[in-house]
């Protein structure tokens, strides 16, 4: 009986036995599979039958393998070649990894290769070649480097090329240009240089063509411009130059997407580009673009983005925004991004003509006057508005609160004044609302309590007086920050301020403001920054604030306070900075004190050219501390203890490691011994953090994009404090993460100060403290964390220190050291961030990064997998409008401010901390999906399904 059963299995068949065989090859290769696909391909069924395998009904042999997003990984065997029936491959959306086998180019029959978003690494292989039939090829998102193989000029038959999102080097082939079936070429997001092959404009029926996010360079030849079937173009993201041709909207008639952002364009607008109707995404952003708008834009009667940031178009003059007259014929606008230029005059009434579906409006960073025009109503669906940073004045119409979609509203940095609308109180769902910077007058409305999805809120630095509405003061939304500072505010604290349990940052300070800390305010735990000085309150620091014990910093100073300072601050783990200064207080706050016990190996915790560090316990309280103990046999070592000693003795900051004590004496054997003793830095450095070492825990090493943001604008505040709050000047002249230590709570904090120099010749004049004409310069520091010319002879100075924090932003976001083996032959960290800024941005971020995105969602499962990819890529050149995206971008270009070609183009101290402060301020809840909606470009490419 048992033998009958064995007899009665399906039997495999003798012609198709080297299938099954591989098969079950590429079977053992898969190292995770959680959805048990592989426990499917079993004996209890043909092969034929099994998950993903479609046969021939004719021969049962192999023809299609598709394993599609089915989460598994592993290498693919060698064996696969042996499916020599298959004409479709579709591993797309797993974890495969290791090299793609040459064997695939036995695979004659092959017409179909999809490999898109695994981990592949290695080359293209060569004989792939072979592949003569081979239509489709993507290969999207992995890790390849090398050239495009010379072999693939075989490929004459390929109809989509796809290699984007890779690590290959080299030039583009001439020879693409003899495929005179291709459709769609992408070679967007690699390390790609030289020129662009005037071949390829021999590619006659060519229709998706991008090359962004590379290191090309020279100009576009003109037969490039002559394809006149591409409806998509991107070069974007470049350091291509030149002027765009004047007749491209004449050769380019069937253009629908034309981006030329992030390179370095000159001269005019082609004003050509007004006759391709069909024209509905149009990006020039961040270039060299000058000149005034075409004034002929009816024609774009489908537009739904134009971008024109950071340009210099524009003539500082009135008529500058005339063009926006007509603008009113784009009836499908959504985006009008005409941010950082040249615009002058002041906004023209045709502004209410725009389309009544725009999202977002930004004007932000121009030298726009006047006021805001009356009669907004057409702009009922704008949802982001964004007018900071010019010199707009006068009131503010109360049409404003007719805006009800409005999220989003920047009227910051501007000459407005009289009273703050009460009819902003109608603008019920706004998340953000800067308004600092002005000169606003009179009370603030009651009616902003209206706005109860409000989660920033920003009346700084205006003339405000009045009392403090309980229906704001007590927005239970705001969860980010509430600041209300340099204003004349009058009166108490309302009681209502308990409201704000989920508030992190409360700033009242320099307003004149009285009575009793209200004891309702130890009802906001989630805080993490607390200002109130130079206020007039009274009385006693209420009891109730035991329970803020999340707070980093507290400034009660310059106030009436009086009574006992409060012992509970000493259990605020996380506190770093405590003023209480100018008061009538009395009592001392206990601070950790004692001596170490003990050095083995056991404890040591780090090492570097001076000294090691130990992990200690104090004898008198148990307090867990860092003993960095010099190394006085190293040339510099006793230099190096004295400079700590000098720097760090009177360093009093929340982002400085803090020193306990110094100890100079002799050790058992009667050598000399120096030591440091620090607070202990749980969570180690910065560096092992962004890199960490395979072990048991590397898993749980990984920064969320929140930590890292808090993490740099933690660094930016030591900077400025050591730059220009000591009493002289400081430059760290070491800055890198391995000096950047994390708290239990991963607070940041600056230290090693073995390196570091004053200023000794610093002035009150701003522009004169950013030398240091008595120290000339050896090699100092990391050499990739430092400036250039200190290589070169230079001298010491803060531009230094703000290189290096450059550099460390950008290594903190995008999770690459600069010293990263793809940063040759020209390529940098920093051009490597300039190539994907801005609508690239996610190629470059660290992958290890948690955070949620909604664009992150696969909505294209059920489409054809030829179109699929294409799709994904358009959408992405679009999905960079929400917050975390937003986010990301300002980061990085902070970064690259940093910086300077000459020390007067370098970003300040205090401007980096300021930017970054915006930053930091602004994004916290990056987890929420953007105001704008970023699917509304899917539609437009859905054609695609009949090629």
């Amino acid at each position: 009986m048992s033998s009958s059963l064995k007899s009665a299995r399906i039997p495999a068949y003798a012609d198709d036995e080297s299938d099954h065989l591989a098969l079950l090859d590429f079977k053992n290769r898969i190292s995770e599979d959680p959805l048990q696909i592989m426990n499917l391909w079993n004996d209890s069924a043909h092969f034929c039958n099994w998950f993903g395998v479609t046969c021939s009904p004719s021969t049962k042999r192999v023809m299609v393998l598709n394993l599609q997003a089915q989460r598994l990984s592993g290498s693919i065997t060698p064996s696969i070649g042996n499916l020599t029936y298959l004409t479709g491959i579709n591993l797309k959306n797993n974890s495969f990894y290791d090299e793609i086998p040459q064997e695939v180019g036995r695979l004659r029959r092959l017409q179909h290769l999809n490999l898109s978003y695994n981990s592949f690494g290695g080359n293209l292989p060569s004989n792939l070649s072979h592949c003569t039939q081979l239509r489709v090829l993507h290969v999207v998102d992995n890790k390849l480097v090398g050239h495009i193989p010379k072999q693939f000029n075989l490929l004459l038959k390929l109809v989509f090329l796809q290699l984007a999102r890779n690590n290959l080097i080299g030039s583009i082939p001439a020879w693409i240009g003899n495929f005179s079936l291709l459709y769609v070429l992408s070679l967007y997001r690699n390390i790609l240089k030289g020129s662009i092959p005037s071949e390829l404009g021999r590619l006659s029926g060519l229709r998706f063509f991008s090359l962004a996010v590379n290191n090309l360079s020279g100009t576009i030849s003109p037969p490039i411009y002559n394809i006149s079937s591409i409806y998509h173009f991107s070069v974007a993201a470049n350091l291509l130059h030149g002027s765009l041709p004047p007749n491209v909207g004449l050769t380019l008639p069937n253009l629908e997407r034309f981006f030329v952002d992030l390179n370095s364009f000159i001269g005019h607008i082609p004003v050509s580009l007004s006759n391709v109707s069909r024209l509905y995404m149009l990006d020039f952003g961040e270039n060299g673009l000058t000149g005034t708008v075409p004034q002929n834009l009816e024609s774009f009667h489908d537009l739904v983005h134009l971008n024109f940031y950071d340009n210099s178009l524009g003539n500082r003059k009135v008529g500058d925004l005339n063009f926006l007259d007509f603008l009113a014929n784009c009836t499908s606008l959504k985006v009008l991004a005409l941010d950082f230029n040249q615009f002058g005059g002041v906004l023209p009434n045709s502004i209410a003509n725009l389309s009544s579906r725009l999202r977002w409006l930004g004007l932000g960073g121009n030298i726009i006057r006047g006021g805001i025009p009356n009669g907004n109503d057409n702009l009922v669906n704008l949802t982001d508005l964004e007018l900071h940073g010019n010199y707009l004045s006068g009131p503010l119409p109360n049409a404003l609160g007719k805006l009800q979609q409005l999220r989003v509203l920047y009227l910051n940095n501007n000459k407005f004044s009289g009273s703050i609308p009460s009819s902003l109180g109608n603008l019920t769902k706004l998340i953000k609302l800067f308004m600092d910077e002005n000169k606003f007058e009179g009370s603030i409305p009651l009616s902003l309590g209206n706005c109860q999805d409000l989660l920033e809120l920003n009346l700084s630095s205006n003339n405000l007086n009045g009392t403090i509405p309980k229906q704001a003061i007590g927005l239970s939304s705001l969860s980010i920050y509430l600041v209300m500072s340099h204003n004349s505010l009058t009166g108490t604290l309302p009681f209502e301020v308990g409201n704000l349990k989920n508030l992190w940052k409360l700033d009242l300070s320099e307003n004149r403001l009285s009575g009793e800390i209200p004891a309702s305010l130890g009802s906001c735990t989630s805080l993490v920054s607390l200002h109130l000085e130079v206020n007039s309150f009274e009385g006693a620091i209420p009891p109730s604030l035991k329970t803020l014990r999340g707070l980093n910093e507290i400034d009660l100073s310059r106030n009436n306070l009086s009574g006992q300072i409060p012992e509970f601050f000493s259990k605020f783990l996380s506190l770093k900075h405590l003023n209480l200064s100018h008061n009538d207080l009395f009592g001392k706050v206990p601070k950790l004190s004692g001596s170490t016990n003990g050095f083995s190996v056991d404890n040591l915790i780090g090492s570097g050219s001076f000294g090691s560090v130990y992990k200690g316990v104090l004898s008198s309280n148990g307090a867990v501390i860092a003993v960095k103990v010099l190394n006085l046999q190293q040339r510099g070592g006793s230099k190096s203890f004295v400079n700590e000693c000098n720097f760090l003795r009177s360093l009093r900051h929340r982002n400085l490691l803090m020193v306990i004590t110094a100890c100079s004496s002799v050790d058992h054997q009667r050598n000399d011994f120096k030591s440091l003793v620090f607070q202990f830095m749980s969570n180690g450095s910065l560096d092992q953090w962004l890199h960490p070492i395979e072990d048991e825990q590397h898993q749980c090493k990984r920064l969320s994009f929140i930590q890292r943001l808090n993490i740099a604008m933690d660094v930016a505040y030591a900077l400025q404090y050591i730059h220009l709050h000591f009493q002289t000047p400081i430059v760290h002249c070491d800055l890198k993460p391995s000096n950047v230590l994390l708290n239990e709570d991963m607070v940041a904090h600056v230290g090693d100060y073995g390196l570091a120099k004053f200023v000794i010749d610093a002035s009150h004049n701003p522009s004169k403290n950013q030398s240091m004409s008595d120290f000339s310069v050896a090699l100092k520091g990391s050499i990739e964390y430092i400036p250039p010319e200190y290589g070169m002879g230079g001298q010491i100075s803060i531009l230094g220190d703000i290189y290096s924090y450059g550099v460390l932003l950008l290594e903190m976001f995008t999770g690459k050291r600069p010293t990263d083996d793809m940063f040759k032959e020209g390529l940098s960290i920093q051009k490597f961030t300039v190539m994907a800024l801005p609508y690239r941005v996610m190629d470059i971020v660290d992958l290890s990064m948690p955070f949620e995105e909604n664009e992150d969602d696969d909505e294209t499962n059920n489409v054809d997998i030829e179109e699929s990819a294409i799709i994904e890529e358009v959408d992405h050149h679009f999905n960079t409008r929400s917050r975390v995206v937003h986010c990301l971008i300002s980061v990085l270009q902070i970064g690259l401010l940093c910086f300077a070609t000459s020390p007067h183009e370098c970003l300040p101290t205090n401007d980096v901390v300021n930017k970054m402060r915006a930053i930091t301020d602004t994004f916290p809840e990056v987890r929420h999906a953007s105001p704008i909606d970023e699917n509304i470009y899917l539609g437009r490419v859905e054609d695609s399904r009949n090629w």
